[in-house]
């Protein structure tokens, strides 16, 4: 059985490395192949805002909205939905330091589905004011030329909504290092292999800048009310009405917030559970990306069965550690992003092969202190054990 096994889990690993090889090629002809393109005119905007307690980092994600370069008219609304939500004195300080601003803070408490982020866009919708709208979450980090560069890719002749890869960035001690190091080592790469093999057609909460008048074709938000995978959806919805997607080559930074590895835990839980009920198959395929962990079972097995020596099996870890580390050397050169801790990637590597495995088990997830069950299509539940929110 251990012979069998590792050679098995043996030519996985090698088809990961070469995965892994091959992702970092793809990283460089992502961001060399096009452009961002300049901007034509400065249209108004209004960016939605959901908000949802005090997380770290919350001032400074929401003053790099509040300071654009950008010269056409533009409001920002802020939405929560509890009066005493931790959000609101944050926005008030900054409502006062850019009182030159539109910042507008919406408080109503209606829920419209399971999905209270999307029950917070609905109580929002009403107080958009400008044909352009750009939805994106409360985790997100920009700079000055952000709005810019999202208004000139959606004046793109056929293009009907703009989306945004982003990378991670710690905001809140060790755990949140690691949930940055999974975002930059494995999400980005992933979901770039994903775009240039045509495989993957994604839309983010990060960004998504759309005209109204698509949005409402749609259904509005009420469409996804009960879709965990909200960003998703209005994606799938806005293609099937023949709208193209655009993904300028840049990414937006998210503010990785997890104090816990609890926290940390189910957040990745949940997100690898959102994939799996969207496209099982597409992740049940993904467990090639995990080259370094199914290189240490193929060692151990080998090991074990006499079918491998110490040098080989070592030889096999140090291969796939090494391909790793130089795809997250080429994501960070291609998008300048801040070096990450490199001494975290093997702990990195074996907590997202922990996660992939447990979440091909089960249907529950923990979000915003409830416990939902996810339908096929991301379409969430609550859990007989959680309240109805």
């Amino acid at each position: 059985m251990f012979f069998w096994l590792s050679i098995i889990v043996g030519l996985l690993s090698i088809v990961g490395c070469c995965y892994l090889v091959i992702a970092a090629l793809l990283t460089h002809r992502f961001i060399s192949g096009s452009g961002v393109p300049s901007r034509t005119s400065s249209p108004g905007v209004t960016i939605l805002k959901p908000l949802h307690g005090a997380a770290s980092g919350l001032a400074e994600n929401i003053t790099s909205f509040c300071i654009q370069n950008y010269r056409g008219p533009t409001q920002i609304v802020f939405g929560v939905q509890d009066s005493k939500d931790g959000a609101i004195p944050i926005l008030e300080r900054l409502r006062a330091k850019y009182a030159a601003s539109r910042l507008d803070l919406v408080i109503d408490v209606t829920a419209h589905g399971f999905n209270r982020k999307v029950s917070n866009l609905i109580n929002m919708w009403g107080h958009v004011e400008h044909d352009i709208v750009v939805v994106s979450d409360s985790d997100i980090r920009v700079n000055s030329k952000y709005l810019s560069r999202i208004v000139a890719a959606l004046e793109q002749p056929g293009v009907g909504a703009v989306t945004c890869l982003y990378h991670g960035f710690a905001a809140a001690g060790p755990w949140s290092r690691l949930a940055a190091l999974g975002i930059n080592a494995h999400f980005l790469p992933n979901v770039i292999v994903g775009l240039n093999v045509g495989l993957a057609r994604p839309c983010f909460g990060s960004t998504i800048a759309f005209r109204r008048k698509a949005l409402v074709e749609i259904g509005e938000f009420i469409a996804v009310a009960n879709c965990l995978a909200d960003d998703h959806a209005i994606g799938a919805a806005l293609r099937g009405r023949g709208y193209k997607i655009s993904i300028p080559p840049i990414t937006v930074g998210h503010a990785c917030a997890e104090t816990s590895a609890l926290e940390l835990w189910q957040h990745e839980v949940r997100w690898a559970r959102t994939i799996r009920s969207i496209d099982p198959i597409g992740y049940a395929g993904s467990i090639v990306t995990h080259a370094f962990p199914l290189a240490l079972i193929a060692a151990l097995a080998g090991v074990a069965a006499g079918s491998f020596g110490p040098v080989v099996a070592i030889g096999l870890c140090v291969t796939a550690i090494s391909c790793r580390l130089t795809l997250l050397g080429r994501v960070e050169k291609a998008f300048a992003l801040e070096p990450q801790s490199y001494w975290l990637v093997p702990v990195r590597d074996l907590l997202s092969f922990a996660v992939f495995l447990w979440s091909c088990f089960g249907r529950n997830a923990h979000w915003q202190d409830r416990r939902y069950r996810f339908l096929s299509g991301g379409t969430l539940v609550a859990s007989r054990s959680s309240s109805t929110p």
